[in-house]
């Protein structure tokens, strides 16, 4: 019998963190390069990676197989055993997304996150393929004790719960076959009539990368490289092999060839990419999201205009601009069906300000926005500073709006309890973040493994180039760096630590959780992606990073903490507490004083956000602003790129160059 094809069903990408170090993209590349018709991605314990996956192997027309290698307790073991689980469709997908999320922040959470298999058995199975972990599987490490009794019934069990889905493994890693535990396998499999199935642990892509992931294994364990005595569980066979070499490593078995094929087969899961899964607001009986949205910014606009007309008559001129401008913007945000999320972030923003906890004015393209300072989200009036809606929403390019919103770092966590308290704990969390090691991280962690002293890997790094805004990579050093090129050039054991390192470099190194993002879904977070808590931590985050949230609709909402506005807050309580007759308003400090330009102008704005740097300081004294437009512009120019029209802008500024208008409406 001929097999032309297999597919891999056990792969580490880099997002199983301690161990594997496959990269997506070059996993499809590989799969397509082998002429593989699909490929898998089992994870250590997570789902991390899957909608890159998802997103990589359709674009290269392959058919992604989602699956996880889980860690599994039974009522009788002491540890975890190994399972290993293959998603067949969404209601697999969906439970083994409630699983993971209840192994790391359900109650009954293990010491370890770990799968239960009485919530198998309570649940079932259905959606999920099993296969059964070969020397860490249960089945697996009675064999090897000898109790073929006991294998026989956890094989037993483990086939009814997955009724027809149900694999025993046979690994040959170690290029050998034909040993104890194979034959044990086979002649219980016979036995039991339960399938076996060819799996092969890929932890890299290529041979040659045996070193280099036995480096990041002993820095996420904390190992060294040379030592004799510390755990070795992998091989440098461990490779992702083709299919040649898997038909070859298994010809006396095709049979077990052809069932990773069929399992393939059996495995069809559609992810629904691209639809917004926005959280239900409620609203008065009977009015739509639509006309509550109009009825809120038509009433706030309403506010907003009767305070500024009582204020200077000449501020808004022409009520009708706003008019039109509110129902333009209105229609928009209506077509493109994004009313709840302004109604969301109003509700938000406006328990904030209602309940003591500071909140910025507003910033970025959001600003733009009438409907957005009607509401209450910004207090920044679009039309007197002739901002653009378009720069937010725009229905030629649509993509989810996204309000950068910046809280008092004290009150943050008060708002985010508000949001969990009003959509349920269960479908709000905070979003994942991924260390990678980047140039200078990734020498001094090689070279801890390596055994190399601080100060000579400190001396190494330190020769890498820092340019802000710019990614610097071990490569681009050494073409910037003529001493970093000279030391790997002369030095053996340089080159020896570079060639592991430019291996690792921007491979996942650690979880996080991103500084500002909360997720708010429409129902359970668990319906969508699995959530996670790291060790000792209650802090419960996706396990899908922000691009990835966004891809299967998810919205993010932003909930920035910053000090500037904790400062300001402590100011004014301390001079209530000076004075309590004292009322100040920061939304009626004036503009145009001059003695704030002064201060301004001499450099003295240590501790002023987006001011207090020397560079910035150094700009203020040179440009002199006497108004606020002037601040403004300082402030878009000072980043990589407008940064080089700073000259030409000061010297416009005080008319020592010509003004050259494109257009004479520009003027204006």
């Amino acid at each position: 019998m001929t097999i032309s094809q297999f597919v891999h069903l056990r792969t580490h990408s880099e997002y199983s963190i301690t161990q594997g170090m496959v990269r997506i993209p070059e996993l499809c590349d590989r799969a397509l390069e082998y002429g593989m018709p699909s490929v898998a991605l089992t994870d250590l314990d997570n789902l991390f990676g899957v909608v890159k996956f998802y997103r990589a192997a359709r674009k290269r027309g392959l058919k992604p197989i989602i699956g996880c290698d889980v860690a599994v307790l039974t009522p009788t073991g002491k540890a975890p055993v190994r399972l290993l689980l293959l998603v067949q469709n969404t209601e697999g997908y969906l439970r083994l997304s409630r699983w993971l999320t209840r192994a790391y922040v359900g109650n009954d959470r293990a010491a370890q996150p770990a799968i239960q298999s009485e919530w198998i058995k309570a649940e079932g199975s259905r959606g999920l393929i099993a296969l059964s972990g070969w020397k860490k599987g249960d089945v697996e490490q009675s064999l090897m004790n000898g109790d073929i009794a006991e294998a026989t019934q956890k094989v037993k069990q483990w086939s009814t719960l997955f009724d027809g889905r149900y694999y025993l493994e046979i690994q040959r890693s170690n290029g050998e076959a034909g040993g104890a535990l194979e034959v044990a396998v086979l002649r219980l499999a016979k036995q039991e009539s339960i399938p076996v199935v060819a799996t092969h642990p890929v932890e890299f892509l290529a041979q040659t990368e045996f070193m280099a992931h036995e480096a990041r294994y002993c820095i996420a364990e904390g190992f060294l490289l040379a030592d004799q005595s510390r755990p070795r569980p992998f091989n440098e066979e461990q490779y992702f092999k083709s299919t040649a070499q898997m038909c070859e490593l298994f010809s006396d078995l095709p049979g077990a060839i052809e069932n990773a094929l069929e399992i393939a087969r059996r495995c069809s899961l559609e992810l629904d990419l691209g639809n917004p899964q926005l959280p239900n607001f409620p609203t008065p009986s009977g009015m739509s999201l639509e006309q509550f949205l109009e009825e809120q910014a038509s009433d706030g606009l309403d506010k907003r205009m009767r305070c500024v007309l009582a204020e200077d008559s000449t501020n808004i001129s022409d009520t009708a601009a706003y008019r039109d401008r509110l129902k333009f913007e209105i229609d928009t945000i209506v077509n493109m069906g994004f009313a709840g999320y302004f109604l969301i972030v109003a509700d938000f923003i406006n328990w904030a300000k209602n309940n003591d906890v500071p909140v910025g004015p507003g910033r970025g393209s959001g600003a733009g926005s009438l409907v957005a300072f009607s509401l209450g989200i910004t207090d920044l009036d679009p039309i007197q500073y002739n901002l653009l809606f378009e720069r937010f929403l725009n229905p030629e390019r649509v993509s989810m709006p996204d309000f950068d919103i910046d809280f008092c770092q004290d009150g943050r966590d008060r708002v985010i309890d508000y949001v969990r308290e009003k959509y349920g704990s269960e479908s709000v969390s905070q979003i994942v973040t991924f260390g990678t090691m980047a140039a200078k991280a990734v020498v001094r962690d090689v070279a801890r493994v390596m055994e190399w002293s601080y100060g000579r890997a400190d001396e190494l790094a330190k020769l890498i180039p820092f340019q802000p805004g710019q990614l610097i990579t071990l490569d681009l050093a050494r073409e910037m760096e003529p001493r970093f090129k000279e030391r790997e050039d002369s030095d053996e054991e340089t080159r020896e630590l570079l060639a592991l390192a430019r291996q690792l470099e921007g491979i996942t190194r650690n979880v996080g959780m991103h500084a500002g993002g909360v997720l708010i879904a429409p129902s359970a977070l668990s319906d969508f992606c699995p959530l996670y808590s790291a060790d000792g931590s209650h802090s419960v985050i996706s396990q899908l990073d922000k691009d990835d949230v966004e891809h299967i609709g998810l919205v993010k909402f932003d909930f920035l903490g910053l000090t500037t506005l904790t400062v300001i807050d402590w100011t004014l309580k301390f001079i209530r507490k000076l004075d309590p007759d004292k009322v100040i308003d920061l939304a009626e400090i004036p503009l145009d004083d001059l003695a704030t330009y002064r201060i301004f102008s001499s450099g003295n704005s240590a501790a002023v956000f987006q001011f207090e740097s020397r560079g910035m300081r150094d700009l203020i004294e040179r440009a002199q602003p006497d108004r606020f437009e002037d601040i403004v512009a300082l402030v878009a120019l000072f980043r990589p790129g407008p940064m080089d029209l700073i000259p030409d802008f000061v010297e416009r500024k005080h008319g020592r160059q010509q003004v050259n208008f494109p257009d004479e409406r520009v003027k204006a």
